[in-house]
């Protein structure tokens, strides 16, 4: 589960004209901060808090292109200027991907960078030997769901309360977040799970959200 070269991503996953990815370093860390605390002040309180921390980037994320750790940072630059940052956590022992984080600048969200960078994902994914893909959406507005759902992710259900959010100045409450997948090895990969096996709650709901699987085919489990 090797990461892809800056050059590796700019060819295989291109951006819209004039944007294009740049290797994440040691000097980045300060303004990189600064600008998620001007884009998304309240991001401190929540699970990606540490993207407001040095000492996050420094003890866990990739840099320089040389240390080789699990979490993955990616910036989006357009023109010479910082327009959106990205990263992914690979779970080497599953050989799973975790899309932790989108931010993209205000001046530049109609360029629909969300959707591009979703695209990546998968394609770095894939690039890597990964076989699962997945993310978690805020439900407080709908870009990064539409991004997934575009993507051909599958909405798997909600984490009740999974995250906390500063909803106002001040007030931090546990918020719901949409929870989606994507498979990414053939369907003869994937076994699955015996109906007598689950519980009746377990497999109405499995049934619900994967009602397009045929008997002992899981295709469908991959989109």
């Amino acid at each position: 589960m090797k990461w892809p070269t800056t050059d590796e991503l700019r060819s295989q996953a291109p951006l819209p004209e004039g944007y294009q990815f740049e290797r994440f370093e040691r000097a980045h860390i300060a303004a990189l901060i600064a600008k998620i605390k001007l884009w998304h002040p309240h991001l401190s309180v929540g699970s990606n808090g540490g993207y407001l921390r040095e000492d996050y980037y420094l003890n866990r994320v990739c840099l320089d292109g040389e240390v080789d750790r699990d979490v993955w940072v990616s910036l989006i630059m357009f023109k010479g200027e910082l327009a959106g940052v990205f990263s992914i956590e690979r779970e080497v022992d599953s050989l799973a991907l975790y899309g932790r984080l989108v931010i993209v600048a205000p001046a530049h969200r109609g360029a629909n960078l969300t959707g591009f960078v979703v695209n990546a994902s998968e394609i770095i994914g894939r690039s890597m030997g990964a076989a699962f893909l997945y993310a978690m959406a805020t439900l407080k507005i709908p870009h990064a769901q539409r991004a997934l759902e575009a993507a051909g992710f599958r909405l798997l259900g909600f984490f009740p309360g999974y995250d906390r959010e500063e909803v106002s100045p001040g007030l931090v409450k546990r918020v719901y977040l949409a929870v989606y997948a994507k498979l990414l090895v053939p369907a003869d990969e994937v076994l699955l799970p015996e109906p007598g096996n689950m519980t009746p709650r377990t497999r109405a709901l499995f049934e619900l959200l994967f009602a397009d699987a045929p008997a002992g085919n899981p295709q469908s489990i991959s989109a």
